[in-house]
């Protein structure tokens, strides 16, 4: 049984063609012989699940292009501006959104993701439209499991939200960034899943995925995997600070044919801290209150 211990997961991504150094590049080796795989990694990047109508439909952009998007994306913006000290003096306006998270906590990206030199606009590249491939039935399935999450009790809410794992894909499988929180520890709780070795690329099948995250509901990623679907990952050490994550998902009932997808894994010196959530131990309760004052109201 294939288990992934901690690894953190961020957005950040390096621009730029490899050089002929890297083409020759050979992954160090475990003291039994297959790529060494160990440390800790970060997928970190502004670049999302699907392809973002704004672009056009170009799959990649040229460097000035790219540079452009990171200088003017709302989420380099967002948290250059909140991650400064909370003023005391100054208090907030009364709304019936209290707010979020100060923006030094979280962690959205800087760059796009930037896989064999070219700046990645999705991390689907196949279909080459960069988009989910659902069936008519799959796309209902998808709105069916979003209406689920309704205020009927804390076993209807998001598994983020209940602090059972990240939001979004985070815990994979596939595993996609969010903006934040992006380092966990992966067991079979996610789905059953094999590994072998293709070479020096690590595979990892999972099956029997969890029927209680189906719906991938993040902040950035948002898409629908069935408990029937099964997801092939690969990973494989490109260079010395790089992994290169690539993952198929599989469904002939909700997708019209199989997607894939890559996402730069960067080597990172930062530490891996607790997911300290705390939205259900102190939240939830208030959250469904919430929705009860809301339905005596109508």
């Amino acid at each position: 049984m294939f288990q992934r211990e901690f690894v953190a997961i961020a957005v950040f991504a390096a621009a730029g063609a490899a050089s002929a150094a890297d083409a020759q590049w050979q992954a160090p080796r475990t003291p039994w012989g297959t790529p060494d795989l160990q440390g800790t990694w970060t997928n970190a990047s502004l670049t999302s699940l699907e392809r973002d109508d704004l672009f056009k439909g170009k799959a990649t952009l040229s460097d000035a292009e790219a540079a452009e998007f990171e200088r003017t994306n709302a989420f380099a913006l967002f948290s250059a501006a909140d991650a400064k000290p909370t003023d005391p003096s100054v208090q907030s306006k009364a709304s019936s959104d209290p707010g979020g998270y100060n923006a030094f906590w979280l962690d959205p990206g800087t760059r796009l993701a930037t896989v064999k030199g070219e700046h990645r606009t999705s991390f689907i590249v196949e279909p080459t439209n960069g988009k989910v491939p659902y069936t008519p039935d799959g796309l209902k399935a998808f709105q069916a499991a979003r209406a689920g999450m309704n205020f009927d009790g804390p076993e209807r809410r998001a598994l983020g939200e209940r602090c059972l794992l990240g939001f979004g894909s985070t815990s994979g499988p596939p595993m996609l960034p969010d903006v934040y929180n992006n380092n966990y520890q992966i067991t079979p709780w996610m789905g059953d899943s094999v590994g072998h070795w293709e070479g020096d690329t690590l595979v990892v099948e999972t099956t029997n995925l969890n029927p209680g995250q189906k719906a991938h509901y993040g902040i950035k990623q948002r898409f629908y995997l069935p408990p029937t679907g099964k997801v092939t990952e690969r990973f494989t050490r490109v260079g010395e600070k790089e992994i290169l994550y690539q993952f198929t998902v599989e469904d002939g009932t909700t997708y019209t044919q199989p997607w894939k997808g890559e996402v730069p894994l960067r080597q990172t010196d930062d530490h891996i801290y607790e997911y300290a959530c705390h939205e259900g131990n102190y939240s939830l309760p208030g959250i469904l209150a919430g929705a009860r004052e809301q339905e005596k109201r109508k």
